[in-house]
């Protein structure tokens, strides 16, 4: 009992940058260019965001919805919302409305903060999801003169003006909740993963290790990861810790005007999925002396693993690092990450050797425990060729979902990941597939489960099942077989109509196949692995790359 047990609550921390670092600036794009603002003035605001939401009603332990793209009024509502002790629910803007009015009313948002250019899409919803009580619109230039349907509704700056910027944290305990996020892609609804205080205290510690993202407050920072995917990947609390530069795209995603953003701003690292960095570099290669990346040192790629290809050019042309990681929603996100000279004896190695090593899930993060492990649950050897199932167990790792504990994706405190891969002798994770035949498309996840489901409720629909096709831009995009009853005309447009009722436009079948019949396994389980072969050797290519 030698030392002060002093509780791990971001609120301790997220106020450090604009203490150390004031005039750091958070850089907002806009359509006719940025906003600025300092780090000082983000955390006053935050602040008046704070009392402003006290005063309306919202207490401890409220959930909080955020329905926005990456800003400086996102980062305020982070902070905020941590120093209350409120949840912070970071609503995927991506979901379908049946997914979205789902996880809006299972997390019973009190109050939801929304930018003003996705108003049109909770208009839809706005019968279905009555929890919700105020909605404050945030305006960036151009929408200044938003107009809803919307109940209850109060312009963002009106609604903080007035309001004291400084503001008296409650005592929180360390293992409150801090943030909700919801699981997309898997089958049945979204899952909620709710972060506490303390998990995410030790994430961000972690993230800013030299042997992970190696971030510090000299950084220039550009998060292209939507700050509603897992929450961030941690990065805007770690801005805020440091006090970094911070470059934040809102919704201006197109690779010209990213580059723009990362040459002019000057960043240092940025971090987003491999479809991101597959545009910035075929636009780079259309315009080689268009910009100035000179500063740019290193890319943080999840979501899916990067091509070899895509790795080494982003070295070999720009001198770039691309650090790819393993993570989900339930792990916060981090849990490996291949930096290109992570083991000092690859320091003289091949460059292949090190890119083939930067392809890697990578090395384990300090404080968990990962491991590969037969159906019984036996330890498998780390050979790099044993594979099995991936289980992973820390401070910053799911141990239930949010009011829908699911036991069976947990084995004692391991949580089971759904991936299957194998450990090599350097201990690097590689992942082989997904045990439950998701598809990852732009970094985002397609349940080929319901898609199948939803479709053979059609009727004239006797079986169907989803699979992954390889794409280059896309990573993954699903194609359906179809079998169908005797005499029944289902056309392929009926199908996509069908779908499009539940799903959203780019988790739709790429292609719908009309086949006599669908392998099965000797349990009587569609046989995926067979039908994805069988359409490689039949030399199946998507309808939009033939």
């Amino acid at each position: 009992m030698g030392m002060q047990h002093t509780p791990l609550t971001m609120s301790r921390i997220i106020s450090r940058g604009a203490t150390i670092q004031p005039n750091s600036e958070i850089v907002t794009a806009t359509e006719d260019g940025v906003r600025r603002q300092t780090y000082m003035e983000t955390v006053q605001r935050s602040h008046q965001l704070a009392n402003a939401l006290c005063e309306a009603g919202i207490e401890i332990g409220d959930r909080v919805g955020t329905f926005m793209w990456n800003s400086s009024r996102h980062v305020e509502a982070y902070h905020a919302t941590a120093n209350m002790g409120v949840v912070l629910h970071t609503v995927n803007i991506r979901l379908s409305p049946v997914d979205l009015e789902y996880v809006i009313n299972h997390a019973d948002d009190k109050l939801m903060i929304v930018d003003a250019d996705l108003l049109p899409i909770l208009e839809q919803l706005q019968e279905r999801i009555p929890w919700v009580e105020r909605y404050v619109v945030a305006a960036e230039p151009g929408f200044e003169d938003w107009e809803t349907t919307l109940p209850n509704t109060i312009d963002y700056e009106e609604f903080i003006s007035g309001m004291s910027d400084e503001f008296v944290s409650p005592h929180i305990d360390e293992n409150e909740a801090l943030g909700l996020c919801y699981t997309s892609g898997t089958t049945g609804n979204p899952k909620g993963v709710e972060y506490e205080h303390r998990s995410q205290f030790l994430h961000t510690l972690a993230i800013c290790m030299t042997d992970a993202m190696s971030l510090s407050a000299t950084d220039t920072l550009c998060g292209i990861v939507p700050m509603f995917h897992a929450m961030g990947w941690g990065l805007p609390w770690a801005g805020l810790m440091l006090g970094c530069k911070q470059v934040l795209p809102h919704r201006f995603m197109s690779p010209d005007r990213l580059v723009d953003l990362i040459a002019q701003e000057q960043v240092t690292l940025s971090a987003g999925v491999p479809t991101i960095w597959q545009g910035i570099k075929a636009f780079l290669e259309q315009n080689p002396n268009g910009c100035d990346l000179s500063h740019l040192s290193r890319l943080t790629c999840g979501g899916s693993a990067p091509p070899e290809s895509l790795v080494e050019w982003y070295w070999d042309e720009l001198g770039v690092e691309m650090i790819q990681g393993w993570g989900m929603t339930e792990t916060s996100p981090l849990g490996t990450l291949a930096r290109r000279t992570s083991k000092l004896w690859h320091m003289d190695a091949a460059p292949s050797q090190l890119t083939q090593n930067s392809c890697k899930a990578g090395l384990l993060m300090p404080g968990l425990e990962l491991d590969v492990f037969d159906e019984d649950f036996n330890r498998l050897p780390h050979d790099g060729e044993t594979v099995g199932e991936i289980l992973i167990r820390g401070p910053w790792i799911c141990s239930e979902y949010y009011r829908d504990p699911q036991p069976s994706k947990f084995h004692k405190d391991w949580l089971i990941t759904g991936d299957v891969g194998s450990i090599d002798p350097e201990e690097y994770l590689i992942i082989a597939d997904r045990s439950k035949d998701l598809v990852k498309s732009g970094g985002e996840w397609i349940s080929s489960v319901d898609l199948e489901n939803h479709i053979v409720a059609m009727e004239g629909v006797r079986q169907a099942c989803v699979v992954a096709q390889p794409h280059p831009k896309w990573d993954e995009r699903p194609v359906a077989l179809v079998v169908l009853d005797d005499s029944a005309s289902v056309t392929v447009e009926e199908i996509a109509s069908h779908c499009a009722l539940k799903f959203a436009k780019w988790q739709l079948p790429d292609d719908v196949l009309f086949v006599d019949q669908i392998p099965l396994t000797s349990t009587g389980k569609l046989d995926k692995k067979n039908v994805r072969s069988q359409l490689e050797q039949d030399g199946y290519v998507l309808p939009d790359l033939r």
